[in-house]
């Protein structure tokens, strides 16, 4: 029989009597609307929230760090900025161009891009000739010709080997295959997508650092789709930002899709540098790759480089890869250039294009990539739609001003892992090894050799943009209802309650300042996620056959591909997870040893942190707990305080006097953490001294047990 269903605000209901069907007819909020008014779930461009969220305003999230580039955050940025709102990209008509009539109506795409300002003046020059004359390349291929036959006969050689290596390498940027790419975007993403965000306010900061400061920018963005190529660019000429070069791996090298790439900004450099026959260092290919950024460099031309190498295979963040990243700061302390801007961006979609990686995650070999994957990866994608994406450009930032404050810092060196499993491994005082490391006898950094500064500079720089790239993106209604059903309601939940906690999740993360990807409706909202995971999940009705029962799909595919959505939100709780997770640790150490009186339920704030921040060490390669300017007491000071406030955890009013000899307050003090807030937050934060030796105890509701139990999981 069919499904009837109504959708219309918080009194809707589902009526049905196949319930298996419900996900696969479940409609977007605005399927039935005018989408010139309302394109996607995120209908609304405005500030506040609607659903209830007592009007709270819509974060902005992207400035740039205040300890690192304080400078950089006062440039580019004005109160206005942020209310600016929200635009969707794709959604094209007559009164975007300069014509008007039935007539401009029907060809809006085609006016559109046929008014962008692209043109083979913005583009690089030269290029090859530049690079092969640069004296790094010089010198490689002398090393390179000394290596065989010290004669005039093989330096030749190895120059045309070079000219073959540019010749595979460099982009040939075509200004009317772009216009020519935009209008087929167009059409192909008003097919597939329901709305792709920007906010306004945002791309205004890159157009005024484009346009005003004569410095290239170099975007950063996190890599979740093959897409996020096409999007950026075609983000960046729908604002009359000229295309940037792209670094692509050469996996991506393959027959007419290569030269479509070239055309369109992309270079492609090897996934491995060194892959020569006898495994040594390529000396020639790793000149020929800096020169060839140092030269786009120099002409001014903007890169688009991909941090963790290639795509996210479980939603969450990868280890950075910063060769081409270190390209650009030794270009800049080279003096070839001035400055360089620096642009994280974050990219999140309600469903990525690929589908899911389950069969790697199952340990299959990846796929390579064939022209005949490609076409069957588009005709998949025409068939189906993927919900939102939202794309989040950074406050641009001086790469020189970063640098420069680098140097004015001490920059210990980074701890092995030795160093950081002994202390725990033979019950040493773990505060000693990760706190108080500005007490190890280490140089200051400019008394460091230049390669191991060079070397952690790089390192931070990189861990910087990745997390302000990855706070910076929007979470999506998939991220919720994934984390919901995988580890709240993995028996199942109705409808009704499953509606209920998506309200509250979604406060949760606009309380931690992070952006949503959709607005509207939650009922309807989490209706539309529910399509779009799929056969992710099952739905069975109640004996009334009023409601429906939600519960995660229980094959492996299905929840691996909840669990790579679910991760959207990791970076959002992890901190509070560690902290709900130590301390679930240290009560249970308490009950072990069967410890008697007030302190067996008490727990020092101060222990706490120093065992969260042990745990956070052997998650390093799954998340970036915090900014390398930050500590991480400030970032797990926060936390806790959070959980006072929640009420799972309470402030404990303990004389000194009745504590037991092993809760003694440590004597020693914690450095003063660096703040990437601002000077106001930070005058008004109640992180103080009076507050660093507090004992806490656990809520004993069952509630309160039962959210921490969770958030642990999480």
């Amino acid at each position: 029989m069919d499904i009837n269903m109504v959708l219309g605000g918080q009194d809707s209901v589902l009526l049905a009597s196949s319930p298996d069907q419900v996900v696969s007819r479940l409609k977007h909020p605005c399927e039935e609307q005018d989408r010139s008014c309302s394109p996607s779930v995120l209908c609304s461009v405005s500030s506040t929230w609607k659903d209830g969220l007592l009007n709270r305003k819509r974060p902005f999230v992207g400035r740039c760090c205040h300890s690192c580039t304080p400078q950089s955050q006062g440039r580019l940025f004005n109160s206005s900025i942020p209310s600016l709102g929200l635009r969707n990209v794709i959604y094209i008509n007559e009164t975007h161009t300069r014509h008007r009539g039935w007539l401009a109506r029907r060809l809006s795409y085609v006016l559109f891009v046929l008014e962008r300002d692209v043109h083979k003046d913005m583009f690089a020059r030269n290029v090859v000739d530049n690079v092969l004359n640069n004296t790094r390349v010089q010198s490689a291929i002398e090393e390179v010709a000394s290596e065989t036959k010290p004669d005039q006969k093989a330096a030749s050689k190895v120059r045309r080997k070079a000219r073959g290596f540019l010749q595979e390498m460099v982009a040939n940027i075509s200004p009317s295959l772009i216009r020519l790419t935009g209008w087929t975007l167009l059409k192909l993403f008003n097919g597939f997508f329901w709305s792709i965000q920007i906010h306004k306010g945002q791309l205004e900061m890159v157009k005024k650092a484009a346009s005003e400061y004569n410095a290239p920018l170099v975007f950063l963005p996190v890599h979740k789709s093959h897409i996020d190529y096409l999007l950026i660019t075609f983000i960046l000429f729908c604002h009359n930002i000229k295309a940037p070069h792209i670094a692509a791996g050469n996996n991506l090298n393959i027959p007419i899709f290569s030269t479509l790439i070239r055309k369109l900004g992309g270079f492609f450099i090897r996934r491995k540098m060194d892959e020569t026959p006898d495994g040594k260092k390529d000396v020639l290919y790793r000149a020929l790759l800096h020169a060839y950024a140092e030269e786009l460099l120099q002409q001014q031309q903007f890169l688009e480089v991909y941090l963790e190498g290639t795509r996210s295979r479980s939603g969450k963040l990868s280890p950075a890869r910063a060769g081409i990243l270190s390209i650009v700061v030794d270009t800049l302390c080279a003096g070839a250039i001035p400055d360089v801007l620096i642009v994280p961006v974050g990219i999140s979609y309600d469903r990525i294009i690929e589908g899911n990686y389950n069969s790697e995650q199952l340990g299959k070999p990846k796929k390579n990539e064939s022209l005949w994957g490609v076409a069957c990866g588009v005709w998949r994608m025409l068939r189906k739609n993927y919900g939102c994406v939202r794309v989040d450009f950074t406050q641009p930032f001086s790469l020189k001003e970063y640098l420069d404050t680098q140097r004015s810092r001490n920059l210990p060196a980074p701890l092995t892992l030795e160093q950081i499993l002994i202390p725990t491994i033979i019950a040493a005082r773990p505060d000693e090894a990760v706190f108080n490391r500005e007490e190890e006898e280490h140089p200051d950094s400019r008394e460091l050799s230049d390669e191991p500064w060079r070397r952690q500079v790089i390192s931070n720089l990189a861990k910087h943009i990745l997390f302000t790239a990855n706070k910076s993106s929007a979470i999506m209604s998939t991220h919720i209802v994934a984390c919901l059903l995988l580890y709240r309601h993995r028996q199942g939940v109705l409808l009704s309650k499953l509606v209920e906690d998506f309200f509250n999740m979604k406060e949760e993360i606009l309380s931690r300042d992070f952006d949503l990807g959709f607005s509207g409706n939650s009922e309807d909202v989490v209706m539309h996620a529910l399509n779009l995971l799929g056969n992710c999940v099952n739905v069975t009705s109640t004996n009334k056959n009023t409601e429906f029962i939600i519960a995660p799909s229980n094959t492996v595919p299905a929840l691996f591909e909840l669990n790579f959505y679910s991760n959207g939100l990791f970076h959002v709780f992890i901190a509070d997870a560690i902290i709900a997770c130590s301390a679930l640790a240290m009560l249970r150490e308490q009950i072990t040893e069967g410890e008697l009186g007030t302190s067996s339920t008490l727990l020092s704030q101060e222990r706490l942190i120093c065992r969260a921040a042990g745990l956070s060490h052997f998650l390093s390669n799954e998340v970036i707990i915090a900014l390398p300017c930050q500590t991480v007491y400030q970032v797990f000071h926060d936390a806790v305080t959070r959980l006072i406030q929640y009420g799972v955890l309470i402030v404990a009013d303990v004389d000194q006097e009745e504590l037991s000899p092993s809760e003694e307050p440590w004597p020693k003090k914690f450095p003063e953490p660096l703040s990437w807030r601002s000077d106001e937050e930070d005058e008004d934060s109640d992180f103080g001294e009076e507050q660093r030796d507090r004992y806490l105890k656990k809520c004993c509701t069952q509630e309160k047990v039962y959210w921490m139990t969770r958030v642990n999981l999480i």
